[in-house]
């Protein structure tokens, strides 16, 4: 249900929570604001950090007289309880616990939620006799118990039957529908709890699904009704400002949400394709502080860091990071920032979009259909008096020559390509026009990256053991040092995976004067690959084989991610 002003003020839970000097004004007019749209007053509290599940739990016991029950002891099967009861508390923030006595005990966060407490009446015909539990727990709980892949496709059951129960007909997009809202808000909230980067919306001809990726890797977490696409394609365009009537032309738009007592700012990034059966939505999570890492947790090794701290220090130059979109590039190049960021340095970056703010720095978005284009905005970059410029990417010619001369002329420039490999960026620049003397003397370092998945703690040592690398190709011979390659199993923290978490692998490439006498040359990309070994640049599959032997992540990821032999 939607918070509207008149429902924050007649509710008893604000009322309470308010007279105790829990809820301020200014808490209480963010709660009537366009962000809190969709979601329970209990929700937006806790969410919001104004108190904790466990406080408001026993508040509210103590100030309405209600049982406070521990939902963590009670019988999660609830034995003896028919199952139509159980079908009534269906996209309902409530938990059936017991019928006694022609009466309904049921758990609840908010005991004064009368639109709750008036549907269950409707929905059983029997009074309702709330019972105060915590929130976080009796969301957990109706999660669990709910047979429909959790709270989603239960909320969703009043839009199914609005299309006659067929599943094939186009529902109008009516973004006030209470099911709707409670659904968007709630993939979005699991998406955060289960660290997902990006969130697709999917329709076909007979199904609708929805998808997370976690860890570079897209998982199913649910299948809403297929006559629910129109409304949550609407609500998803509300929310980021776009145009709800426009099905025919992409578009794409931002979602800013706060969250908890610290305010985490958490960004979405929107975007809309229409296909053959509906629009297909993307949104990609931009959390600043997962984003703004330290060097040593990048995953460099200790070599690689000293290169890279060393071509930072350097007050001009040109610093390349390379890979596929996905590879980490923008969270690399953000780091690199930070620890150049302070007060006696003038950072600008020129970005499409920016996607993760820092203050103290100056960023642009390009918007190329105004004619603001990269080049033209590091034009304007050049005579605002900059130390340090990152460059979002180098796409043509013309930001690339920019570029280059910024590099020779006093400023230390960033920026990325999308190659397979460091040498490969030397060529793509050469491809473009760039001068070969040039690309030798702006460019100091190349940093080619990709993020592999690192191994759960339920890791077991690999049943081949050294062969295992043999045997995938990832050396000629079977090692003679004693250590030993993990591999995955699965456990009910990484949800079967095996993996938590990603890290990088890395070809970091110092351009030293022998490497700018090949590029001067115009020598091939295999004379300066062989170079780069000579120089002891690892390559990153030697990168990939020095996290396996840490037992960081495993053979398959790093073939996966190099494609090597």
């Amino acid at each position: 249900m939607s918070i509207s002003s008149a429902i924050v003020k007649s509710s008893g839970l604000v009322r309470a929570l308010t007279a105790k000097g829990i809820l301020d004004a200014n808490q209480l007019d963010q709660l009537t604001t366009e962000e809190a749209q969709g979601r329970s007053v209990a929700d937006w509290i806790v969410n919001n950090g104004v108190v904790s599940a466990e406080l408001l739990a026993s508040t509210v016991a103590q100030h309405f007289g209600y049982p406070l029950l521990d939902l963590a002891q009670f019988d999660e099967h609830r034995e003896g309880v028919e199952a139509d009861l159980i079908q009534a508390e269906k996209g309902l923030e409530a938990f059936v616990l017991n019928r006694r006595h022609g009466a309904l005990s049921v758990a609840m966060a908010d005991p004064t939620d009368l639109s709750t407490i008036q549907q269950l009446k409707f929905r059983t015909q029997l009074q309702v006799e709330p019972v105060v539990v915590e929130y976080d727990k009796l969301l957990s709980r109706i999660e669990k118990n709910d047979p429909s892949q959790g709270m989603d496709d239960g909320l969703l059951t009043d839009v199914e039957s609005e299309s006659g129960g067929s599943g094939n007909e186009e529902s109008s997009p009516d973004v006030d529908d209470a099911p709707i809202v409670r659904f968007v808000q709630r993939v979005l909230s699991d998406a955060l709890k289960k660290g997902a980067s990006d969130i697709h919306f999917e329709p076909y001809e007979k199904s609708y699904r929805v998808r997370f990726r976690i860890d570079g890797v897209l998982q199913e977490t649910s299948q809403p009704p297929l006559a629910a696409k129109s409304k949550i394609a609407a609500r998803i365009k509300i929310m980021s400002r776009l145009n709800t009537t426009e099905t025919r032309i992409p578009q794409d738009g931002r979602i800013r949400l706060t969250l908890g007592a610290d305010e985490r700012k958490i960004d979405f990034r929107v975007s809309t394709l229409p296909t053959l059966f509906g629009e297909k939505i993307v949104m990609r999570l931009l959390d600043s502080s997962k984003s703004l890492l330290k060097l040593e947790q990048l995953g460099f090794e200790n070599n690689q860091r000293s290169a890279v701290e060393k071509a930072l220090a350097k007050p001009h130059g040109m610093i390349l990071v390379t890979g596929p979109t996905g590879s980490g590039k923008t969270v690399s190049l953000y780091t690199f920032l930070q620890m150049l960021n302070n007060d006696s340095i003038n950072i600008s970056t020129v970005e499409d979009p920016a996607e993760i703010n820092l203050p103290g720095i100056n960023q642009v978005n390009i918007n190329e259909r105004i004619g603001l284009t990269f080049a033209k905005a590091l034009r304007a970059l050049l005579r605002q008096d900059p130390d340090v410029i990152m460059v979002g990417e180098i796409r043509d010619l013309e930001t690339a020559d920019i570029s280059i001369k910024a590099s020779q002329t006093g400023h230390k420039v960033l920026s990325t390509l999308h190659t397979n490999d460091a040498v490969s960026s030397i060529i793509r620049l050469k491809n473009m026009g760039v001068e070969t003397f040039n690309i030798a003397s702006s460019v100091s370092l190349i940093i080619a990256q990709r993020l592999v998945r690192k191994l759960c703690t339920c890791k077991s040592p690999h049943p081949q053991g050294l062969q295992s690398l043999v045997t995938a190709g990832m050396t000629k011979e079977v090692p003679q040092e004693d250590w030993t390659p993990f591999c995955a199993v699965g456990c009910e923290s990484c949800n079967g995976t095996g993996y938590s978490g990603r890290t990088g692998i890395y070809e970091v490439l110092p351009v030293s004067e022998a490497m700018q006498e090949l590029i001067i040359t115009g020598a091939s990309a295999l004379d300066m690959e062989r170079l780069a070994r000579q120089e002891g640049i690892a390559s990153m599959s030697e990168s990939g084989l020095a996290k396996i032997r840490l037992g960081i992540t495993s053979t398959e990821e790093i073939l996966s991610a190099t494609k090597a032999d």
